[in-house]
């Protein structure tokens, strides 16, 4: 049996990062709602 989650930097900011949440509008969003949570890190 062979692990599941192999991490890829690459690969997690291009799904996850910073850009691409800025794109979209759901993207835009989130970040608004983790920056008025307090968040450390807004995306990856």
């Amino acid at each position: 049996m062979s692990f599941t989650y192999k991490p890829k930097k690459r690969k997690r900011a291009k799904t996850h990062g910073f850009l691409v949440r800025s794109k979209s509008s759901t993207g835009r969003r989130v970040l608004k709602r983790r920056r008025t949570k307090g968040r450390k890190k807004i995306a990856v």
